[in-house]
């Protein structure tokens, strides 16, 4: 298994961006990133700091449901 890049927030939502993902808003230090899919919504909040923690990255990844080969 290809280890996880160190990404910041903004590269992030970058990558969320390029699958469906909308800016919804911005508070404090975390952009609330969102999806509309048929039956619901995807909401993933990013933090925006200049260097997101492996932990942190593998949250947002299980909870957008792309695959995480996307963030390799």
């Amino acid at each position: 298994m290809v280890r996880l890049k160190v990404l910041s927030g903004k590269e992030v939502c970058q990558i969320l961006s390029a699958y469906g993902f909308e800016e919804i808003r911005k508070k404090g230090s975390h952009v609330i990133m969102q999806k509309k899919i048929p039956d619901s919504t995807i909401t993933v909040p990013v933090p925006d700091h200049t260097e997101i923690k492996k932990g942190t990255l593998q949250s947002i990844i299980r909870q957008s449901g792309l695959s995480r080969k996307k963030f390799e």
